[in-house]
């Protein structure tokens, strides 16, 4: 079997399959190391497939063809929160990120899709040495979301409105996080 073919049975297992599939997993079931599926996962993304990462493997991003960057700030408190709203209403929190002046974009995949991912978070988060991202750049912080739709993105936007945690993009920072449109990739006019 040639890498084209390889990568095309990567895609039918990921889609699939309900829960993610680990590398292991992949690398067995198309008898490979687990070096040549993470060169594999690479070259997919690269050519514009959707695969998520998670700590139990592999995902194919479905349904969700629409996202958002929100800007956010609250108390380490509130985080449990803030991620469970976005899950309640229907998104899935890709990745958190933080403008810093000096080290400029610092992001970190996530992939919090349900409750019981909240749940993992908070867990992992309260067992380590380690704090949350956001506490560098004190408590600012931006998500990006997925969805099924626009209107989705619109509620929960309203939510976090309501609630106090949306923040308004400062003159310094980039608008254009990840060099697509404005509209694709940041906050922008959304936040006003």
């Amino acid at each position: 079997m040639n890498g084209t073919e390889r990568r095309r049975c990567i895609i039918q297992i990921l889609s699939s399959s309900q829960k993610p599939v680990s590398g292991m997993s992949l690398a067995k079931q198309l008898q490979v190391s687990r070096q040549v599926i993470v060169q594999d996962i690479a070259l997919l993304r690269a050519n514009g497939t959707e695969i998520i990462s998670t700590n139990h493997g592999y995902l194919l991003q479905s349904g969700q063809n629409v996202s958002r960057v929100f800007k956010l700030i609250h108390s380490d408190s509130e985080v449990e929160e803030e991620l469970s709203m976005f899950v309640d209403l229907g998104g899935v929190v890709r990745d958190v990120f933080v403008y810093h002046k000096v080290y400029g974009v610092v992001r970190a995949e996530m992939n919090v899709r349900s409750r019981l991912d909240v749940h993992n978070f908070m867990k992992n988060i309260s067992l380590g040495k380690s704090s949350l991202l956001k506490n560098i750049t004190s408590g600012y912080h931006y998500h990006t979301v997925f969805a099924d739709n626009e209107e989705t993105l619109d509620l929960i936007q309203e939510c976090l409105q309501e609630r106090g945690f949306l923040a308004k993009l400062q003159d310094y920072e980039p608008v254009d996080f990840w060099s697509k449109t404005q509209e694709e990739s940041s906050c922008g006019s959304r936040l006003t």
